[in-house]
């Protein structure tokens, strides 16, 4: 859990996906689209990408692949990022912290 946090509190913007996941793409799709440039972990390519995984599920994310943190804050997965999107705050958050510009 330790290692999962330093993950998270390093950048304004962190993704954890896997390949194989089609929502991961989408997500990282929408971001790399806004113009950020978000730190993304593959758990299916990095070592010790299964005992991230089990710490996501222990904070409570499910599934836990795409899971989002934005300023070193839990956002959550594909439908949470989409509907921020949807209704506008995501871009707002995003500023916030410094990981877009526009």
């Amino acid at each position: 859990m330790e290692k999962l946090q330093k993950m998270i509190s390093e950048k304004s913007v962190v993704i954890f996906s896997k390949n194989s996941c089609c929502m991961s793409h989408t997500i990282k799709t929408l971001f790399l689209d806004l113009g950020v440039n978000p730190t993304i972990y593959e758990l299916d390519e990095i070592n010790k990408g299964k005992e991230i995984e089990h710490a996501l599920a222990q904070l409570g994310c499910s599934p836990t692949v795409p899971v989002v943190f934005i300023g070193g804050q839990l956002v959550g997965g594909a439908n949470q990022v989409m509907s921020l999107h949807l209704n506008r705050s995501l871009i707002p958050m995003l500023k916030r912290v410094g990981a877009l510009w526009l």
